[in-house]
């Protein structure tokens, strides 16, 4: 079994998060599961989150995802790969 995760920090969450989205549906295919977390609760947001994302599909298609969101100021990514 494998499985491809694709870790997604956004630095800049309340500028940012509108066009992370528009790039992640743009590619929701490949998507299976998708966790976000973000330290804030009710009016104290946090500027900063996590995407966790499982992926499926193929890789270069996952990559090209990836390099569109790394191109958003604040977006960094970085896969994870994992086997049994």
């Amino acid at each position: 079994m494998k499985k491809q995760i694709l870790l997604i920090l956004i630095g800049n969450r309340k500028e940012s998060a509108v066009t992370v989205q528009k790039i992640l549906t743009g590619w929701g295919c490949l998507i299976k599961t998708r966790l976000g977390i973000h330290d804030g609760v009710l009016e104290e947001c946090s500027d900063s989150g996590l995407l966790i994302l499982e992926i499926v599909g193929e890789e270069k298609k996952y990559k090209e995802m990836a390099r569109k969101l790394n191109l958003v100021k604040g977006v960094s990514t970085k896969f994870v790969k994992l086997k049994i």
